[in-house]
């Protein structure tokens, strides 16, 4: 006993160290996540989305739909809560809000861990989720990947906290309101809905079978528990749908589709409009058309197919893309999926189900939960949209509690294996292998401080204006036209990406529609009738985008009578950053 006593206490500091260490780091790392938000808004998704909706909503006085820009049709949840500090005047604070997300997300994942495992094993999975490459990246931007994480993972746990409770049903409200707010977060929340609608009645089942035990079930009894199941899964559906229902009333009310613009074609019988742009305020016209065409139904490509086709990848580099993720991603780059993981996220959670009859039966259970969670939401996601890092991110969370199994794992086998001597040195190789896991993560947050710069802006060295300038060449043109034309200025926005947040003017994004004017001219006075016409005013151009698309696209007809347009019925008022303001 006496010799006893000295092992156990420096078991115990060596485990407090670790997570008064753990916990230092996380409050790092979360101190550095708010420095990097500390700056403007630059991203596009935020420009042409979730920052432009809500402030034209604040400008019309309200919501109303707006069918040239088809995000307006996405579900709004997080979408709305920015429009709160837009009112205000604060753009930055949103991206504090879709990092909060991450913060409830990490709470999620240390609640789950420190009950199954403890509060070393808590603690790093909530700092591997926090300091994982694309979850700084997303903590860092006005999304709304971050809050359909955190409702996805919420539904998933209080789904096995209704079957770890006995079928205790308000847990199972718990979880069909947090999948509902996924639904009204992003419609990547669809797949939670069916596959956690597909999990309510087979766990409702198979508990109820490792209840019976070798007991013998009746057949009438079999039945009962069958229907019950059933009806449990579609009371999770009901809910969920009903909280969802707001959004899909209104693009009923507006489309005929609740879920427009998915599957429009299933929804909505095709009608005859006018053209419709990828973004902007209205519709185009065009003179030329003397009746309305109808819209025809395009070719649906898979994601697959179109990554085969632009990148010219075989076969088995498509079949490995669920691995590939984990290894290859590059932020900005979509042949490498737009985003970043660690390669420990794949390899950590194999470790969890070595020797899985070992482990007791509800966490086995649990474990295959999660493993069929992430898997079946990976390859419907992969095989169903463009493959980016951030449209598979609900897998994130369960993996990250498998990792942190996984560890646990090794770790009970180094200690029931090697003697004291061996076991030191497997651990510190343990515990390199996690600095190195670590480490990976900590490179890409050092990295971010490099892109981002956010002392420049936080030491005044550079003002807003100059900061948004850096990242967006395009904003001194718009800065010149928020300040120097008339409010009614209406602006044909040219090879600009549909960024329109910065803009106080009306602002129509037409790049095909322009094209296709000047393809139809006869003579310069033919495209400036059809931009009159429009009501436009001035037109804003990305000059090399403009450029190659004329030299390559153009006939030599088309290039002469475009010339003598720009020559005679375009007066430029602004140039800057490769951008042009003119006025018709």
């Amino acid at each position: 006993m006496i010799s006893a006593k000295p092992h156990i206490w420096r078991n115990f500091s060596r485990r407090a160290f670790l997570e008064k260490a753990l916990l230092a780091l996380i409050v790092l790392l979360i101190g550095s996540i708010i420095i990097l938000c500390s700056v403007p808004p630059v991203s596009r998704d935020a420009l042409t989305h979730h920052l432009a909706i809500p402030k034209l909503y604040l400008n019309h006085g309200g919501m109303y739909e707006i069918p040239a820009i088809v995000f307006s049709y996405f579900p709004p949840n997080l979408d709305l809560l920015y429009l709160v500090p837009l009112y205000f005047g604060n753009d930055i604070v949103p991206k504090f809000i879709h990092f909060a997300f991450a913060l409830l997300t990490a709470w999620l994942i240390f609640s789950y861990l420190k009950v199954r495992l403890d509060r070393v094993y808590a603690l790093s999975g909530g700092l591997f989720f926090l300091s994982l490459p694309i979850i700084v990246k997303l903590s860092t931007t006005v999304y709304v990947d971050l809050g359909l994480v955190f409702f996805s993972t919420g539904a998933l746990i209080y789904l096995l906290k209704w079957v770890e409770s006995d079928f205790k049903i308000h847990f199972l409200i718990i979880s069909a309101v947090s999948c509902g707010l996924a639904l009204g977060t992003k419609y990547n929340g669809l797949i939670v809905l069916f596959i956690l609608t597909l999990f309510v009645p087979f766990n409702y089942i198979s508990r109820q079978k490792r209840s019976a035990g070798t007991q013998s079930v009746a057949p009438g009894t079999s039945l009962k528990i069958q229907l019950k199941a059933i009806g449990c899964g579609i009371v999770f559906c009901l809910v969920a749908l009903i909280i969802f229902s707001p959004w899909m009333i209104r693009n009923y009310v507006w489309q005929g589709n609740p879920i427009y613009p998915l599957y429009h074609n299933l929804f909505s019988i095709p009608r005859s409009e006018s053209i419709r742009m990828p973004a902007g305020n209205q519709n185009l016209k065009s003179e030329k058309e003397s009746e309305p065409a109808s819209v025809p139904k395009p070719t649906r490509w898979s994601s697959l197919a179109i990554r085969r086709l632009l990148y010219g990848e075989s076969w088995w580099e498509i079949a490995l893309i669920p691995v590939r993720i984990f290894f290859q991603g590059q932020d900005g780059n979509p042949k490498y999926f737009d985003g970043k993981l660690n390669p420990f996220l794949f390899i950590l959670p194999i470790f969890a189900f070595v020797k899985l009859k070992t482990i007791p039966t509800n966490l086995r259970t649990e474990q295959m939960i999660f493993a069929s969670f992430a898997v079946l939401y990976l390859l419907y996601a992969s095989a169903n949209y463009s493959v980016r890092i951030r449209y598979i991110a609900p897998i994130i969370p369960p993996l990250i509690i498998l990792a942190m199994y996984g560890l646990h794992r090794i770790n009970s086998m180094i200690t029931g294996k090697f003697s004291v001597p061996a076991r030191k040195i497997a651990v510190l190789s343990v515990l390199a292998v996690a600095a190195w896991m670590f480490g990976m993560n900590g490179a890409y947050l050092l990295r971010q401080f490099q892109h981002i710069d956010p002392l420049s802006y936080l030491s005044g060295r550079l003002d807003r204006d100059a900061y948004i300038e850096r990242y967006r060449p395009e904003y001194a043109a718009l800065r010149y036209a928020n300040d120097n034309l008339p409010n009614r200025s209406k602006i044909l926005a040219i090879f600009l990406g549909n960024r329109l947040y910065y803009s106080d003017r009306e602002m129509i994004f037409g790049d095909r529609f322009f094209q296709n004017s000047v393809k139809r001219a006869t003579r310069p006075a033919d495209i400036l009738a059809e931009l009159k016409q429009n009501d436009i005013s001035h037109i804003l151009i990305r000059h090399d985008l403009f450029n190659s698309w004329s030299n390559r696209q153009l006939e030599d007809n088309n290039k002469k009578i475009l010339a003598r347009f720009i020559g005679s019925h375009m007066h430029r008022i602004f140039s800057k950053g490769g951008y042009g303001l003119y006025r018709l």
